[in-house]
């Protein structure tokens, strides 16, 4: 007899589906599956000791999964190893998830997290001394088991478990001394990090439903604009087309797979009613800027006269600077899932800000919020752009129109040409040094748009445009820091750092040319003028200490007094004190300067005092993935209009810094035992002034403007 492959898989695959399968007996008792132990709902123990952690915070590479669940998991007592880490749902069982952005994650929630885990290890050793009889003082909670030293025993998290769920919750838990953990503080590889290299990971992008259709939206080129009308006639004999519809945000397709949808659409015919936007261009919005610049702007800081003291000062410096718009250009486009029902709507979204989204689907369904879930996906990059509503409701809108699961895949196009951009700022400085080279006065005038107004948040237009500018650390008796509002058409929102992404290039760039005006050390110039004491920065009090830590570390790691460059090499420091989520950086760069304006930059040295770390290996990821991404912006990046329309539709038109072209870096972490702060954002805002003045240090020239590379050259 002989058989095939095909009949023998077939054979044993039964077999192993027959075996695998719980068979009922008749007469046999139904036996009752034991309780998991869930204290919190961010926490699960199931009665096997397996441990489950959910994570309130989105994934876009910043380790949060892991870093999270490492707070937890120490307090725990767990058994890393065993230790599961699942991304949590807008289900009301998590709370609010909050909004992934800022650097907040791990400020804003690890002593929450560490005290789940102390709730949950409190029962556990309860629960232990009462099957013991022993007082629960002489239990200990060590790598997933409770033990009891006097006897010799211990039992398994998961042998306590139905116990400890009968526990009352305690309010106030003891929480462990630094010097007693054995998982925070230590290199931990991500929990997630195997999938995600081995492409088993499911993005958003990879997620189908049964009956799903794939949907992609032609949009008005225009910002602004809107149909009038569309022929859809061609798209529509396209093979797999399904429909095509209007919907809020433009003409959608719909087809059974991406590539049906992408080619129906560009078989559609659409008529555009461009708006007023329709001959909006860069120039035009430099002279917009420029203009707003000679008017009065709104004073958001002032330490005495700035004015009546430059009039009086030795020596005058001024300086106009500038940046682009930029888009945030993630790995992965927009793409959002819905499955729209009359009782309820299930998305699916590598969304930053799921709770702030639910309103906005509430108001298009028309369901409560408890009748919609979001399903946080893992993120291919965010940036802060992940934190927009809009291709969320793209999908929601398109499933609604339907009566079907939709994916609503946008293609690289889209996310040049729709984005939320960063805003492009004009800045105007004039600083004064007495005879002795001090810096006695300071003027920072700029304007741009602004994220608060543009997008109808309830806060001051300076509330989010400011970092980096009204925040100087510098000791300057004469300082005067006014804002000009001064909105366009182009949309503008977060993008990694926000203004600190670009106002310390402004305002660490004009330090150094006063250093040079002075003829002072770059260095010595900032360590000299930092004031003495701790002072309040807005609402939040800057630590000159923690800055001339980071500043000394980086330059000695750097060798900046000792350290020879070859002739036409340069280098150059920046630092910036990122006070929302408690961190300071400072970074050395050693820039070649090249022929026609060409910029190699060869090593970067970074310094970072981010208070007590929970990962070394996670922090010094994440400074070299924000000087990575700084670097890209600081040398090639730049959105700019023509006719109304973004002229980038790829990374040809608006590259990305690639490995040839990535320095060496070197991380050095201040130790700390300060509350942990935030790593995902200040790796980015020194990167660009240290490169910019240490092109300044090869050639002598200043370069005032964002990117730093001259067109021709920008080619990453």
């Amino acid at each position: 007899m002989s058989t095939t492959r095909r009949d023998f898989l077939k054979t044993t695959g039964a077999l192993t589906l027959a075996f695998a399968l719980p068979v009922k007996l008749k007469g046999a008792a139904t036996q009752t599956p034991a309780p998991a132990f869930e204290p919190s709902g961010m926490l699960r123990i199931d009665p096997d000791g397996a441990v489950t952690i959910w994570a309130t915070r989105t994934e876009i590479g910043q380790g949060v999964r892991t870093s999270m669940a490492m707070a937890l998991a120490e307090e725990l007592e767990a058994d890393w190893s065993r230790v599961k880490v699942l991304q949590a749902s807008t289900a009301p069982r998590f709370g609010d998830l909050g909004i992934t952005g800022g650097s907040q994650t791990t400020r804003s929630t690890t002593q929450a997290l560490r005290k789940v885990g102390a709730q949950a290890r409190e029962m556990l050793l309860q629960a232990a001394a009462d099957t013991w009889g022993v007082p629960k003082a002489a239990c200990q909670a060590r790598a997933g088991r409770v033990q009891h030293p006097a006897t010799a025993r211990s039992l398994d998290y998961g042998e306590l478990a139905a116990r400890a769920a009968k526990l009352p919750v305690p309010a106030d838990p003891p929480l462990k001394a630094a010097k007693d953990f054995r998982i925070l503080g230590r290199d931990v590889a991500r929990v997630d990090g195997p999938d995600i290299v081995t492409g088993k990971a499911q993005f958003a992008t990879d997620f189908h439903l049964p009956g799903m259709l794939v949907a992609s939206i032609e949009r008005c080129p225009v910002f602004g604009g809107k149909v009038k009308s569309f022929d859809a006639s061609a798209a529509l004999k396209v093979p797999g087309v399904k429909q095509v519809l209007e919907v809020p945000s433009g003409v959608a397709v719909f087809g059974e797979d991406t590539w049906a949808a992408f080619a129906g659409r560009e078989a559609l015919k659409v008529q555009w009613d461009e708006g007023p936007s329709a001959k909006l261009d860069s120039p035009a919005i430099r002279r917009q800027f420029e203009a707003r610049l000679k008017a009065p702007g709104k004073v958001v800081r002032q330490t005495g006269d700035a004015a009546q003291a430059l009039s009086k000062t030795a020596k005058r410096i001024t300086a106009t600077y500038d940046a682009p718009f930029l888009a945030h250009a993630t790995m992965e486009p927009m793409v959002a899932v819905a499955d729209v029902r009359p009782d309820r709507c299930m998305i699916w979204a590598p969304t930053q800000a799921a709770g702030l989204t639910l309103p906005f689907v509430e108001k298009l369904t028309g369901l409560k919020a408890d009748r919609i879930e979001i399903q946080v996906t893992l993120a291919g990059g965010g940036f802060g752009r992940r934190a927009m509503a809009d291709f969320i409701l793209d999908a929601v809108a398109c499933s609604k129109a339907v009566g079907a699961p939709v994916k609503v895949q946008w293609t690289r196009p889209d996310d040049f040409q729709h984005d939320g951009y960063r805003p492009a700022t004009l800045h105007e400085l004039e600083a004064g040094l007495d005879a002795k080279g001090r810096p006695v006065a300071w003027m920072h005038r700029f304007a741009g748009p602004s994220i608060a107004a543009s997008n109808h948040f309830p806060w001051p237009p300076e509330a989010v445009e400011l970092a980096g500018a009204a925040d100087l650390p510098y000791d300057i008796p004469n300082l005067q820091v006014e804002w000009g509002q001064s909105d366009t058409p182009v949309p503008v929102w977060f993008w990694r750092a926000v203004p600190a992404s670009f106002n310390p290039f402004v305002t660490e760039c004009f330090l150094d040319e006063l250093a040079h005006a002075a003829g002072k050390d770059p260095l010595d110039f900032r360590l000299q003028n930092l004031p003495k004491a701790p002072l309040k920065l807005g609402q939040h009090e800057f630590d000159p200490a923690r800055y001339r830590a980071v500043l000394e570390l980086a330059a000695a790691k750097a060798g900046w007094r000792k350290r020879k460059l070859p002739k036409g090499w340069g280098r150059g420091i920046a630092a910036h004190a990122y006070l929302d989520c408690g961190t300071y950086v400072a970074q050395v760069a050693e820039v070649e300067a090249q022929a026609g304006g060409g910029i190699r930059v060869h090593r970067v040295v970074c310094a970072v005092d981010c208070g007590q770390v929970l990962n070394p290996r996670n922090v010094k990821g994440q400074m070299e993935g924000g000087i990575a991404f700084g670097l890209s912006a600081a040398l090639y990046d730049e959105i700019t209009l023509k006719d109304g329309r973004v002229t980038a539709s790829s990374f040809s038109e608006h590259p990305i810094l690639l490995l040839p072209s990535m320095p060496k870096v070197e991380v050095h972490i201040v130790p700390s035992d300060l509350p942990p702060g935030g790593v995902g954002e200040p790796g980015l805002p020194p990167l660009a002034p240290a490169v910019g003045n240490a092109v300044f240090a090869a050639t002598g020239k200043r370069l005032r403007s964002l990117p730093l590379l001259p067109p021709a050259l920008r080619k990453a």
